[in-house]
């Protein structure tokens, strides 16, 4: 301190420490009020992050070039696509491969012969032709994909959920499944299919099995992966390309913008969480606020001596608004490493990258600061209101 009485930032940084040193369990429970609200709000930040960047990963894996074409979905009845809708779509110059599923009827698939009928377990079966699991972006976790080809013999594709329900984890040369009244060779399992999960629930068979089964040919759905600079002209004449006479019984979809609505979900969700995090971030403060004011309380005799040796108001106001400040600050700090460490954990532990954005963290300092701040102005407006007559009596 100079001797006009002015206090120089090193001394009041000085001061705030010890100011806080000598109240270290206060200072932790006050700390840990701000530190919850912050890390509430990166970990929710980075969490919704690091799962959009999975996402992103997905699509940039799978394109968002793929199209599916449908039955209408409408108050009448649904037309059937025609059986030629494959090769129909096939000629279109903008696609660029194509494969087909159908619907086999009333067809269960089980794990021996002695299981009752309906017991199905919800386990549909497809007719397929074409390489669904390449149109798709999909892979096998086992074995290959089925044979269409002349003459191939009885087999079976599962799709991962198909598979768990069955309890099959791999393919060998004796796996196989009672479909039909006969015995059926199992040549390869699915992994989860992230453009048409409903396919995860089915069992693939060659067009010559299901036939056998009882399957019309006509194609229940139809997947186009197409020229991705072109994704909006083929949607445009895909269905008329399908159904010439009447292009409004077809729907074609995109799978991704599925991917991106959940993104979108994703968002809104996000938005409630952080709010909360404010919320919590808030009472923090308010928390801050109170030991900072019973500090002054506590204080009044040292406030006194400081006033009696030549002090100002504005010393006093700034040295409880430093104390603040570092209250605050501190609990900030240890916000972000525990949002953080959050974060990186759980995107870990669920195979995210994790995606932590720069202005969450920045944000969440910026926030206790203002927090600190805000909480601290009247503590320290009142500190500085204390006269020195009245302080020191109370020594």
């Amino acid at each position: 301190m100079s001797a006009r009485g002015t206090v120089g930032p090193a001394d009041l940084l000085r001061l705030g420490v010890f100011g806080l040193r000598t109240r270290p369990g206060r200072v932790v429970l006050s700390a840990l009020g701000i530190a919850i609200g912050i890390a509430a709000m990166i970990a929710v930040v980075g969490i919704s992050s690091s799962s959009k960047a999975m996402v992103d990963r997905v699509l940039d894996a799978l394109g968002t070039n793929v199209l599916t074409a449908t039955p209408a979905q409408g108050f009448g009845e649904q037309q059937p696509l025609p059986p030629t809708a494959l090769d129909s779509v096939l000629r279109q110059d903008d696609v660029e491969s194509a494969a087909a599923v159908g619907t086999v009827p009333a067809t269960g698939v089980y794990r021996n012969a002695l299981i009752p009928a309906p017991q199905t377990k919800g386990i549909g079966v497809l007719a397929a032709w074409g390489d669904v699991p390449g149109v798709l972006g999909a892979e096998l976790a086992s074995g290959r994909w089925i044979d269409d080809g002349p003459g191939a013999p009885p087999q079976v594709v599962l799709g991962a959920d198909a598979a768990a329900a069955l309890g099959i984890d791999t393919v060998r040369a004796d796996t196989r499944v009672w479909t039909g009244g006969q015995w059926v060779q199992v040549v390869g399992i699915l992994l989860p299919v992230q453009l048409a999960e409903d396919l995860d629930n089915q069992v693939f068979v060659p067009r010559s099995l299901a036939a056998q089964l009882g399957f019309d040919g006509a194609p229940t759905a139809v997947y186009t992966r197409v020229d991705p600079a072109r994704v909006e002209q083929a949607r445009d004449v895909l269905a008329g390309a399908v159904r010439p006479g009447a292009p409004q019984d077809v729907g074609v979809t995109r799978p991704s913008d599925a991917l991106a609505a959940k993104n979108a979900t994703d968002d809104s969700f996000t938005g409630l969480l952080v709010g909360i995090g404010g919320v919590a971030l808030l009472v923090g403060g308010i928390g801050v606020a109170n030991t900072m004011v019973i500090t002054v309380l506590e204080r009044r005799a040292e406030v006194g001596v400081r006033r009696a040796l030549g002090a100002r108001r504005r010393n006093i106001r700034d040295q409880f608004l430093v104390e603040s400040l570092l209250l605050s600050f501190l609990g900030g700090v240890a916000g972000v490493v525990i949002g953080v460490g959050v974060t990186v954990a759980f995107a870990v532990g669920q195979g995210w990258p994790v995606a932590i954005p720069l202005w969450a963290v920045g944000g969440g300092l910026g926030a206790t600061v203002v927090i600190g701040g805000v909480s601290g102005l009247y503590p320290a407006a009142r500190a500085a209101r204390i006269p020195p007559t009245s302080a020191l009596a109370a020594v």
